[in-house]
């Protein structure tokens, strides 16, 4: 897998987060499972999981929340006059059931300008569709084309042909019907995707008592398991169902009361609530607590446990932000293990996250934590714009490299630039001033 963007935020030019592995050659991983992307403070970290998103969220949502003449709600590089009207371009390459995808499109202030998907089946590129502007081209070997322009009619400028086409369910099978489906499978990658930032307890916290609680029994292992290993007391999660009492309104008419005199009235409803509680190992056993009554720590880390858990389930990606705001960097290290096991990741899941934590570069019981193509950072230049580049750039080696120290001390770049001279003048003017508001 690999996502390029150009033109979003802080990023200006061309970007490319590549997830092939750089070092290792089985063909059944055809990508890293865990990515971290490291740098300092406002350097584009946020930013280039934000384009991610932005795209996930504009081909699930644009055929609905986007008003044709009201333009796009685009967010491109705003320190020169030129990006302001300049497109922003969004392109993945995808594995999909063993099969290569390439799907991106281009748009700009007023609408959807380009939008492609093409399929490599048997190494072969196949196109599927390519759009300019309101002008479409189809694959060869399509057997729906009357359906795929009859949905295309019917896309706005400012809508993806792919949100449009899903809003259907029209499905896109090579003959045969041996061939995988371009654009479900593509649509499907992205509603699998989730994304995170911090810090937020998220939606999945409200439906904690019963939709939210993975549903099968190895995603509660898995969380359980990550609860355990987080060291917050918690050494099991019950499910408890109670009654509940509601009162429900209904209209009550008489007979003999002619349309009009109906009258309001109350019947009670009982049903029945799913709730979950915590044990926590006392000196006489286990006791059960509230998700209320945990601390706001655990309830962040609840959350981000319980995503994890149904995405190592079920597969898709996991995009964390700052993920060093809710977790120990052992807790994290623990959380990277269980996405690079193959064991606990059988679906070859993915973890894409941001973070300070330069620990994370290093090592825990002499195994690393993160391999050396997982690294990447990201730094800003002079002129505002931000770059992202990968470790291996710089050639590490395999063994004997301390990955956290060569960072810290700006090595690999993507640290800040501190001025201890600006920090003493800054200190000494704010002395100046309480001096003269004393007297």
């Amino acid at each position: 897998m690999s996502f390029r963007f150009a033109n979003h935020r802080s990023f200006r030019d061309e970007q490319q987060l590549n997830l092939t592995p750089a070092y290792r050659s089985d063909e059944h991983e055809p990508a890293v499972r865990v990515v971290g992307i490291f740098g300092a403070n406002a350097s584009g970290k946020s930013n280039c999981l934000h384009a991610l998103a932005f795209m996930r969220r504009f081909v699930i949502f644009s055929d609905r929340e986007v008003e044709p003449g009201l333009g796009v709600a685009r967010e491109p590089y705003r320190m020169t006059p030129d990006s302001l009207e300049a497109p922003s371009q969004y392109v993945v390459d995808l594995d999909l059931s063993g099969v290569r995808h390439t799907y991106g499109y281009t748009l700009d202030n007023d609408g959807v300008l380009e939008e492609w998907l093409y399929h490599y089946p048997r190494k072969r590129k196949r196109r599927v569709f390519e759009r300019t502007g309101d002008s479409y081209t189809w694959g060869e070997d399509s057997g729906q084309r009357v359906g795929l322009e009859r949905i295309a009619e019917v896309t706005a400028p400012t809508a993806l042909f792919l949100s449009t086409i899903a809003r259907f369910d029209h499905r896109h099978t090579a003959p045969g019907g041996t061939e995988p489906e371009p654009l479900r499978d593509t649509y499907q990658w992205f509603q699998k995707m989730h994304s995170r930032s911090q810090p937020h307890l998220g939606n999945r916290l409200n439906g904690i008592y019963g939709a939210g609680w993975p549903e099968s029994d190895a995603s509660r292992r898995t969380l359980v398991e990550l609860l355990r290993a987080a060291d917050v007391g918690i050494v099991n999660v019950v499910e408890v169902t109670s009654a509940v009492t509601d009162e429900q309104p209904i209209l009550f008419r008489p007979s003999d009361l002619e349309p009009g005199n109906e009258r309001t009235m109350t019947r009670n409803r009982r049903r029945e609530r799913k709730r979950l509680r915590f044990a926590h190992q006392g000196p006489a056993g286990e006791v059960q607590f509230e998700l209320a009554e945990e601390s706001t720590g655990t309830q962040q880390l609840l959350g981000l446990a319980i995503e994890a858990a149904d995405v190592l389930s079920g597969g898709g990606t996991m995009c964390v932000d700052e993920i060093d705001a809710s977790l120990h960097p052992l807790l994290t290290a623990k959380l990277i293990g269980l996405f690079q096991s193959i064991a606990s990741n059988p679906r070859h899941s993915q973890l894409i996250f941001t973070s300070h934590d330069a620990a994370l570069l290093g090592t825990i019981d002499t195994e690393e934590i993160l391999h050396r193509d997982e690294i990447w950072f990201t730094e800003k230049g002079a002129d505002g714009a931000s770059t992202l580049y990968p470790l291996t750039d710089f050639k590490p080696r395999r063994e004997g490299e301390n990955r956290q120290r060569r960072y810290l001390n700006g090595n690999y770049g993507a640290v800040p630039d501190l001025s201890t001279h600006l920090f003493e003048q800054a200190l000494a003017a704010r002395g100046g001033a309480d001096d003269a508001a004393a007297r």
